[in-house]
Protein backbone atom coordinates (compact mmCIF):
# COMPACT_ATOMS: atom_id res chain seq x y z
CA UNK A 1 0.00 0.00 0.00
CA UNK A 2 1.39 3.83 -1.17
CA UNK A 3 1.75 5.60 1.80
CA UNK A 4 -0.34 8.56 3.26
CA UNK A 5 0.89 11.16 2.00
CA UNK A 6 1.29 9.38 -1.97
CA UNK A 7 -2.40 7.99 -1.51
CA UNK A 8 -3.92 11.25 -0.60
CA UNK A 9 -2.35 12.83 -4.01
CA UNK A 10 -3.74 9.88 -5.71
CA UNK A 11 -6.74 10.54 -4.61
CA UNK A 12 -7.10 13.91 -5.15
CA UNK A 13 -5.85 14.00 -8.61
CA UNK A 14 -8.76 11.50 -9.38
CA UNK A 15 -11.36 13.36 -7.92
CA UNK A 16 -10.29 15.86 -10.43
CA UNK A 17 -10.11 14.18 -13.76
CA UNK A 18 -14.58 13.74 -13.31
CA UNK A 19 -17.71 14.62 -11.35
CA UNK A 20 -18.21 11.61 -9.58
CA UNK A 21 -16.16 8.66 -8.36
CA UNK A 22 -17.73 5.81 -7.02
CA UNK A 23 -16.26 4.46 -3.89
CA UNK A 24 -15.52 0.74 -4.71
CA UNK A 25 -14.35 2.22 -7.93
CA UNK A 26 -11.80 4.45 -6.35
CA UNK A 27 -10.82 2.17 -3.99
CA UNK A 28 -9.92 -0.36 -6.88
CA UNK A 29 -7.88 2.25 -8.83
CA UNK A 30 -6.16 3.10 -5.25
CA UNK A 31 -5.55 -0.65 -4.26
CA UNK A 32 -6.99 0.30 -0.85
CA UNK A 33 -10.20 -0.82 0.97
CA UNK A 34 -13.49 1.26 0.80
CA UNK A 35 -12.67 1.93 4.71
CA UNK A 36 -9.22 3.56 3.93
CA UNK A 37 -11.00 5.75 0.81
CA UNK A 38 -13.18 6.92 3.12
CA UNK A 39 -10.60 7.78 6.14
CA UNK A 40 -8.76 9.57 2.91
CA UNK A 41 -11.52 11.73 2.40
CA UNK A 42 -11.77 13.12 5.83
CA UNK A 43 -8.00 14.06 5.85
CA UNK A 44 -8.45 16.24 2.07
CA UNK A 45 -11.48 17.42 4.14
CA UNK A 46 -9.59 18.62 7.17
CA UNK A 47 -7.07 20.31 4.31
CA UNK A 48 -9.57 22.76 3.17
CA UNK A 49 -11.03 19.86 0.39
CA UNK A 50 -14.96 20.38 -0.71
CA UNK A 51 -15.55 16.86 -1.30
CA UNK A 52 -19.00 15.71 -0.40
CA UNK A 53 -20.46 12.29 -0.39
CA UNK A 54 -23.21 11.35 -2.78
CA UNK A 55 -25.93 8.58 -2.58
CA UNK A 56 -27.27 6.43 -5.24
CA UNK A 57 -26.61 2.41 -5.56
CA UNK A 58 -23.21 2.67 -5.55
CA UNK A 59 -22.76 6.08 -3.40
CA UNK A 60 -19.45 7.78 -3.65
CA UNK A 61 -17.56 11.21 -3.35
CA UNK A 62 -17.40 14.96 -5.53
CA UNK A 63 -14.71 17.36 -5.52
CA UNK A 64 -17.32 20.50 -5.36
CA UNK A 65 -16.25 24.80 -4.91
CA UNK A 66 -15.30 25.60 -1.46
CA UNK A 67 -15.28 29.22 0.09
CA UNK A 68 -11.52 29.02 -0.24
CA UNK A 69 -9.01 28.02 -2.90
CA UNK A 70 -6.76 24.93 -1.91
CA UNK A 71 -3.56 23.49 -3.11
CA UNK A 72 -4.28 22.33 -6.39
CA UNK A 73 -2.74 19.37 -8.03
CA UNK A 74 -1.65 19.53 -12.17
CA UNK A 75 -0.14 17.17 -14.09
CA UNK A 76 2.43 18.12 -16.69
CA UNK A 77 0.62 18.94 -19.27
CA UNK A 78 -1.34 21.22 -17.51
CA UNK A 79 1.67 22.71 -16.02
CA UNK A 80 3.04 23.83 -19.21
CA UNK A 81 -0.35 25.08 -20.30
CA UNK A 82 -1.11 27.06 -17.67
CA UNK A 83 2.51 28.22 -17.38
CA UNK A 84 2.27 29.15 -21.04
CA UNK A 85 -1.21 31.19 -20.44
CA UNK A 86 0.27 33.21 -17.47
CA UNK A 87 3.41 34.29 -19.92
CA UNK A 88 0.68 35.42 -22.35
CA UNK A 89 -1.86 37.06 -19.92
CA UNK A 90 -0.24 40.34 -20.26
CA UNK A 91 -1.41 40.66 -23.47
CA UNK A 92 -4.98 40.29 -22.38
CA UNK A 93 -6.02 43.92 -21.95
CA UNK A 94 -7.79 43.02 -18.94
CA UNK A 95 -5.39 44.92 -16.52
CA UNK A 96 -4.05 41.55 -14.64
CA UNK A 97 0.04 41.79 -15.81
CA UNK A 98 1.37 42.03 -12.37
CA UNK A 99 -1.84 38.94 -10.86
CA UNK A 100 -0.35 37.14 -13.88
CA UNK A 101 3.19 37.11 -13.00
CA UNK A 102 2.78 36.51 -9.33
CA UNK A 103 1.04 33.18 -10.10
CA UNK A 104 3.54 32.53 -12.26
CA UNK A 105 6.02 32.48 -9.86
CA UNK A 106 3.63 30.72 -7.05
CA UNK A 107 2.76 27.83 -9.54
CA UNK A 108 6.95 27.71 -10.30
CA UNK A 109 8.20 27.34 -6.86
CA UNK A 110 6.15 24.52 -5.85
CA UNK A 111 6.62 22.63 -9.05
CA UNK A 112 8.89 19.27 -8.98
CA UNK A 113 12.86 20.25 -10.69
CA UNK A 114 11.85 17.69 -13.08
CA UNK A 115 9.00 20.08 -14.27
CA UNK A 116 10.33 23.61 -13.23
CA UNK A 117 13.90 22.75 -16.00
CA UNK A 118 11.12 21.79 -18.45
CA UNK A 119 8.92 25.05 -17.40
CA UNK A 120 12.08 27.02 -18.17
CA UNK A 121 12.92 26.27 -21.17
CA UNK A 122 8.98 27.73 -22.22
CA UNK A 123 10.25 32.14 -22.57
CA UNK A 124 7.51 33.43 -24.14
CA UNK A 125 7.82 36.67 -25.14
CA UNK A 126 4.37 38.87 -25.75
CA UNK A 127 5.38 41.43 -28.35
CA UNK A 128 2.39 44.45 -27.54
CA UNK A 129 1.93 46.38 -30.52
CA UNK A 130 3.57 50.07 -30.41
CA UNK A 131 -0.50 51.76 -29.52
CA UNK A 132 -0.86 50.65 -26.07
CA UNK A 133 -4.58 49.47 -26.08
CA UNK A 134 -6.57 50.93 -23.13
CA UNK A 135 -6.59 48.52 -20.07
CA UNK A 136 -9.93 47.12 -18.37
CA UNK A 137 -10.60 46.88 -15.09
CA UNK A 138 -11.52 43.39 -13.56
CA UNK A 139 -14.39 44.97 -12.22
CA UNK A 140 -15.77 45.80 -15.27
CA UNK A 141 -15.14 42.54 -17.05
CA UNK A 142 -16.36 40.84 -13.96
CA UNK A 143 -19.49 42.86 -14.09
CA UNK A 144 -20.36 42.68 -17.54
CA UNK A 145 -19.51 38.42 -17.27
CA UNK A 146 -21.71 38.24 -14.97
CA UNK A 147 -24.67 40.10 -16.62
CA UNK A 148 -23.51 37.74 -19.80
CA UNK A 149 -24.18 34.86 -17.55
CA UNK A 150 -26.88 35.77 -16.00
CA UNK A 151 -28.59 37.31 -18.75
CA UNK A 152 -29.61 40.36 -16.93
CA UNK A 153 -30.57 43.86 -18.39
CA UNK A 154 -27.30 46.05 -17.97
CA UNK A 155 -27.23 49.72 -17.82
CA UNK A 156 -24.20 51.82 -18.31
CA UNK A 157 -22.66 54.88 -19.24
CA UNK A 158 -20.43 55.20 -22.33
CA UNK A 159 -17.38 57.48 -23.74
CA UNK A 160 -17.26 57.75 -27.18
CA UNK A 161 -16.78 60.23 -29.59
CA UNK A 162 -20.20 60.85 -30.38
CA UNK A 163 -21.68 60.63 -26.51
CA UNK A 164 -22.92 63.93 -25.26
CA UNK A 165 -22.58 64.95 -21.63
CA UNK A 166 -25.83 64.06 -19.50
CA UNK A 167 -26.71 61.37 -21.78
CA UNK A 168 -28.61 59.19 -20.56
CA UNK A 169 -27.30 55.43 -19.54
CA UNK A 170 -27.20 52.40 -22.54
CA UNK A 171 -29.53 49.94 -22.07
CA UNK A 172 -28.92 46.64 -23.07
CA UNK A 173 -28.91 43.17 -23.48
CA UNK A 174 -26.06 41.85 -22.86
CA UNK A 175 -24.85 38.33 -25.36
CA UNK A 176 -21.39 38.10 -24.89
CA UNK A 177 -18.14 39.26 -24.22
CA UNK A 178 -15.36 39.27 -26.43
CA UNK A 179 -11.72 39.83 -27.46
CA UNK A 180 -10.73 41.58 -31.08
CA UNK A 181 -7.11 42.57 -31.39
CA UNK A 182 -6.29 43.27 -28.40
CA UNK A 183 -9.43 44.93 -26.93
CA UNK A 184 -12.76 44.01 -25.05
CA UNK A 185 -15.98 44.55 -26.63
CA UNK A 186 -19.52 43.68 -25.50
CA UNK A 187 -21.61 41.83 -27.80
CA UNK A 188 -25.36 43.06 -27.05
CA UNK A 189 -29.22 44.05 -28.04
CA UNK A 190 -29.27 47.78 -27.59
CA UNK A 191 -33.14 48.13 -26.43
CA UNK A 192 -33.28 51.31 -27.05
CA UNK A 193 -32.18 51.48 -30.74
CA UNK A 194 -33.69 47.97 -31.01
CA UNK A 195 -30.38 46.60 -32.43
CA UNK A 196 -27.04 44.94 -31.98
CA UNK A 197 -24.37 47.12 -30.97
CA UNK A 198 -20.56 46.25 -30.13
CA UNK A 199 -19.16 48.21 -27.24
CA UNK A 200 -15.76 49.06 -26.15
CA UNK A 201 -15.08 47.36 -22.75
CA UNK A 202 -12.78 50.15 -21.89
CA UNK A 203 -15.31 52.79 -22.95
CA UNK A 204 -18.39 51.22 -20.06
CA UNK A 205 -18.87 52.33 -16.57
CA UNK A 206 -21.59 49.45 -15.52
CA UNK A 207 -24.43 51.05 -13.31
CA UNK A 208 -25.98 49.14 -10.65
CA UNK A 209 -28.36 47.07 -10.02
CA UNK A 210 -28.64 45.42 -13.04
CA UNK A 211 -31.95 45.10 -14.93
CA UNK A 212 -34.60 42.41 -14.87
CA UNK A 213 -33.66 38.86 -16.47
CA UNK A 214 -34.82 38.48 -20.22
CA UNK A 215 -34.71 35.93 -22.81
CA UNK A 216 -31.73 35.68 -24.75
CA UNK A 217 -32.26 36.27 -28.40
CA UNK A 218 -31.05 34.48 -31.46
CA UNK A 219 -27.59 36.32 -32.68
CA UNK A 220 -27.41 36.77 -36.22
CA UNK A 221 -26.07 33.92 -37.90
CA UNK A 222 -25.72 31.88 -34.68
CA UNK A 223 -22.28 32.40 -34.48
CA UNK A 224 -20.85 35.17 -32.61
CA UNK A 225 -17.52 35.11 -34.17
CA UNK A 226 -18.76 35.16 -37.57
CA UNK A 227 -20.89 38.12 -36.26
CA UNK A 228 -18.04 40.08 -34.76
CA UNK A 229 -16.07 39.46 -38.06
CA UNK A 230 -18.86 41.02 -39.90
CA UNK A 231 -18.90 44.05 -37.84
CA UNK A 232 -15.48 44.60 -38.15
CA UNK A 233 -15.38 44.05 -41.57
CA UNK A 234 -17.94 47.00 -42.27
CA UNK A 235 -20.97 44.47 -42.94
CA UNK A 236 -24.55 44.30 -41.88
CA UNK A 237 -24.61 42.82 -38.41
CA UNK A 238 -28.43 42.34 -39.07
CA UNK A 239 -28.06 40.30 -41.74
CA UNK A 240 -24.29 40.55 -43.34
CA UNK A 241 -22.68 37.49 -44.84
CA UNK A 242 -19.46 38.31 -43.02
CA UNK A 243 -17.81 38.81 -46.07
CA UNK A 244 -15.63 42.37 -46.73
CA UNK A 245 -17.60 45.18 -48.27
CA UNK A 246 -15.31 45.88 -51.07
CA UNK A 247 -13.88 42.73 -52.98
CA UNK A 248 -11.57 42.50 -55.99
CA UNK A 249 -9.61 40.60 -58.51
CA UNK A 250 -6.63 41.32 -59.78
CA UNK A 251 -3.74 39.65 -61.80
CA UNK A 252 -0.11 40.13 -60.12
CA UNK A 253 3.45 39.93 -61.87
CA UNK A 254 4.36 37.48 -59.12
CA UNK A 255 4.55 33.98 -57.97
CA UNK A 256 1.28 31.94 -55.94
CA UNK A 257 4.12 31.33 -53.48
CA UNK A 258 5.44 34.89 -52.59
CA UNK A 259 1.87 36.40 -52.58
CA UNK A 260 0.08 33.31 -50.15
CA UNK A 261 2.08 34.45 -47.26
CA UNK A 262 0.43 37.99 -47.47
CA UNK A 263 -2.77 37.71 -48.80
CA UNK A 264 -4.30 37.53 -45.69
CA UNK A 265 -7.69 35.53 -46.19
CA UNK A 266 -7.72 36.43 -49.83
CA UNK A 267 -7.58 33.96 -52.53
CA UNK A 268 -4.68 33.60 -54.80
CA UNK A 269 -4.51 31.32 -57.72
CA UNK A 270 -1.32 30.07 -59.69
CA UNK A 271 -1.50 30.87 -63.32
CA UNK A 272 2.36 30.34 -63.99
CA UNK A 273 5.95 30.52 -62.86
CA UNK A 274 5.60 34.73 -62.49
CA UNK A 275 2.08 35.33 -62.47
CA UNK A 276 -1.01 34.37 -59.81
CA UNK A 277 -4.61 35.74 -59.66
CA UNK A 278 -5.64 37.48 -56.43
CA UNK A 279 -8.87 37.88 -54.91
CA UNK A 280 -9.03 40.19 -51.46
CA UNK A 281 -11.28 41.88 -49.69
CA UNK A 282 -11.00 45.26 -47.48
CA UNK A 283 -13.18 47.96 -45.72
CA UNK A 284 -13.11 50.15 -49.19
CA UNK A 285 -11.71 50.71 -52.59
CA UNK A 286 -9.05 52.92 -51.73
CA UNK A 287 -7.70 50.94 -49.12
CA UNK A 288 -8.56 47.58 -51.28
CA UNK A 289 -6.10 49.18 -53.97
CA UNK A 290 -3.61 50.07 -51.39
CA UNK A 291 -3.41 46.44 -50.55
CA UNK A 292 -2.74 45.24 -53.53
CA UNK A 293 -0.34 48.02 -54.12
CA UNK A 294 2.40 46.72 -51.75
CA UNK A 295 3.47 43.64 -53.88
CA UNK A 296 5.99 45.36 -55.45
CA UNK A 297 4.80 43.75 -58.98
CA UNK A 298 2.71 44.76 -62.48
CA UNK A 299 -0.80 44.59 -61.69
CA UNK A 300 -3.87 43.97 -63.90
CA UNK A 301 -7.35 44.67 -62.49
CA UNK A 302 -9.80 42.16 -63.53
CA UNK A 303 -12.22 44.08 -61.62
CA UNK A 304 -14.63 45.43 -60.30
CA UNK A 305 -14.28 49.46 -61.87
CA UNK A 306 -14.73 50.58 -58.37
CA UNK A 307 -10.90 49.26 -58.17
CA UNK A 308 -9.84 50.55 -61.01
CA UNK A 309 -11.25 53.68 -60.30
CA UNK A 310 -9.30 53.41 -56.62
CA UNK A 311 -6.51 52.62 -58.39
CA UNK A 312 -6.63 55.61 -60.87
CA UNK A 313 -7.50 58.30 -57.81
CA UNK A 314 -4.53 57.00 -55.78
CA UNK A 315 -2.34 57.19 -59.36
CA UNK A 316 -3.13 61.24 -59.45
CA UNK A 317 -2.37 61.37 -56.04
CA UNK A 318 1.04 59.70 -55.71
CA UNK A 319 2.05 61.38 -59.10
CA UNK A 320 1.54 64.67 -56.58
CA UNK A 321 3.14 63.67 -53.85
CA UNK A 322 5.91 62.41 -55.84
CA UNK A 323 6.13 66.61 -58.32
CA UNK A 324 6.28 66.74 -61.53
CA UNK A 325 9.27 64.99 -63.24
CA UNK A 326 10.54 66.16 -66.54
CA UNK A 327 11.88 63.90 -69.13
CA UNK A 328 15.71 65.14 -68.70
CA UNK A 329 15.34 66.90 -65.06
CA UNK A 330 14.58 65.65 -61.48
CA UNK A 331 11.39 65.91 -59.85
CA UNK A 332 10.27 69.52 -58.91
CA UNK A 333 8.11 69.46 -55.47
CA UNK A 334 5.08 71.76 -55.64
Amino acid sequence: MPKTSARLLALLSLLQTRRDWPGALLAERLRISPRTVRRDVDRLRELGYPIVAFKGPEGGYRLDAGAELPPLLFDDEQAVALTIALQIATTSGAGIEEAAARALNTVRQVMPARLRRRIDTVEVTAVAPARREPQVGNSVLMALSAAVHDREVLRFDYESPQANDGAPPRRVQPHHLVTWSGRWYLVAWDLDREDWRTFRADRITPRVPTGPRFTRRALPGGDVAAFVTARFRGADGAGGSGDWPCRGEVILGLPAAEVSPFARDGVVEELGPDRCRVVLGSWSWHGLACAVGRFDADIEVVGPAELRDAFAHLARRYAKAGGDRSEDGPATAR
